[in-house]
């Protein structure tokens, strides 16, 4: 049971089809793990064991009937502390919602729970969503377990969904991502992360950062377990009128068993790396380059194309939209000193204190073009191959949290209105590496095809951290 906690949601679901575990010992196996371990990780904000239990047994009820819900029953499962689940706390990371809790569940929390999934208990986060290194100084950052003798950032913001899975305590994880808050965490962690288009799953239940540019996605061991999730999750919904004016196309992880190049006819771009903002070190750029290399394997064509963004100055953007809308929601507890917040993320979300309308609606405006070019620019194109992050996961002491190393790669992806799929590439010194695939909106099936065909030749989501 110790391996079965780092198996793919694929592999764990084959294993319960065919009587050889039950969801309730799997479930009971993750419990026990979150009890040996949070304590040091701090993945966990709250955790529901008698409700998960309950869940797990009714799962195995259902498969003893031959009346399973699909490969998700009975799959236990962490979700971020901005998900409503009716009656428990939703606090979003902060002190300053202490003692609140969901008057309903999220959507896309009852879809999980539909499917059958088990909800373990709600994961750590960054204050409000706000920040990706993870850092959370009232509640605590959670550990990065790729490194037992030194404390390192997780990622954030969903910085215990991250950890969670990366360390076996849970199956996968639910987490958002704004500016790369799935991304950032999942690269830092070694797992497997997915940011779907804006509007393709419902946020109606959950915690609100910035209404432009949030996104719920999951957060696993596998792209195939990414693809399960999402196409749980996603769907219109009437009480989040975004999901009603975006594409909502079924989104899968199809197969090409036996094929030899199962990536034929695919078409994807990379970058130069002379032309990045800033080089990436030897084994970054290993990373990347091993990664073209498989796809070309595959039998993807795969070709350099300049890019007509400035990176840089897209992460500025959005980092400018996420304070706006964030300060407008939140302004009060902000600007009162005595509340119980984090100082930078306080900071991040003053800096709109003197934003005007105009400087706003000009965001908007530039988020609109930017949206309209990536989608010309992609025309022909299946995915763009970037990079991950510039580095790997930092030593918490001495942050400097005011830095923006973390967000190059990860935030065009937001102001592109891009799906995005972020995926382990390798490790250097002991901490993970990882690359990202942009696609299309609404076209996450196309870059988790190709996710799913790289790890079916490569073994690096299945490595994990000995504990």
């Amino acid at each position: 049971m110790n391996d079965a906690v780092f198996h793919p949601i694929e592999q764990l679901s084959g294993l319960l089809a065919q009587g050889k575990l039950s969801a309730r010992a799997l479930t009971r196996a993750y419990l026990d793990r979150i009890e040996r371990y949070n304590d040091t990780l701090n993945a966990y904000v709250a955790v529901y064991s008698e409700d998960a239990l309950r869940q797990a047994e009714a799962a195995d009820t259902r498969r003893g009937m031959g009346l399973a819900l699909g490969p998700l029953d009975g799959i236990p499962l962490a979700v971020k502390d901005l998900c409503g689940l009716a009656g428990r706390p939703l606090t979003a990371g902060s002190r300053t919602l202490a003692g609140q809790t969901a008057a309903t569940t999220a959507t896309a929390m009852e879809k999980l729970l539909g499917a059958g999934a088990v909800i373990l208990g709600h994961a750590q986060m960054v204050e409000y969503a706000f920040g990706a290194w993870g850092v959370n100084p009232l509640l605590g950052t959670p550990r990065n377990p790729w490194d037992a003798a030194v404390h390192r950032v997780p990622g954030g913001s969903s910085s215990g969904s991250g950890v969670a899975v990366a360390a076996g305590l849970a199956a996968a994880a639910i987490g958002s991502d704004t500016g790369g808050s799935i991304r950032t965490p999942s690269m830092l962690n070694g797992i497997t992360g997915l940011k779907l288009s804006a509007g393709r799953v419902s946020l109606a239940g959950c915690v609100d950062l910035c209404h432009t540019l949030d996104t719920l996605g999951p957060m696993a061991r596998s792209a195939w377990d990414a693809a399960l999730l999402a196409g749980v999750m996603a769907g219109a919904d009437p009480k989040d009128p975004r999901t009603l004016h975006t594409p909502q196309p079924p989104i899968v992880a199809r197969r090409a068993p036996g094929l030899p190049r199962p990536l034929s006819g695919k078409v994807i771009t990379t970058i130069a790396l002379g032309s990045l903002p800033h080089a990436l070190a030897p084994a970054f750029a290993q990373a990347y380059a091993e990664t073209a290399a498989h796809l070309r394997g595959l039998g993807a064509t795969v070709h350099e194309r300049p890019l007509p963004f400035d990176l840089r100055h897209m992460m500025d953007c959005v980092g400018q939209i996420i304070s706006c809308e964030g300060y407008s929601l939140y302004d009060a507890v902000v600007r009162d000193a005595s509340t119980p917040m984090g100082n930078a993320v306080r900071q991040r979300m003053l800096a709109a204190e003197s934003a005007s309308a105009r400087d706003y609606l000009r965001l908007q405006i530039a988020h609109r073009h930017a949206c309209d070019t990536w989608l010309d620019w992609m025309r022909d194109t299946d995915a763009l191959l970037m990079p991950g992050l510039p580095i790997t996961a930092a030593p918490l002491e001495g942050l400097d949290e005011s830095s923006t190393a973390l967000s190059i790669y990860t935030r065009p992806a937001n102001f592109l209105g891009a799906c995005a799929l972020a995926l382990p590439a390798g490790f250097a010194d002991g901490l993970p590496l990882a690359v990202q695939l942009y696609g299309k909106p609404a076209d996450e099936s196309a870059v988790l095809e190709i996710g799913v065909a790289l790890q079916d030749v490569t073994d690096w989501h299945l490595r994990h951290p000995a504990l």
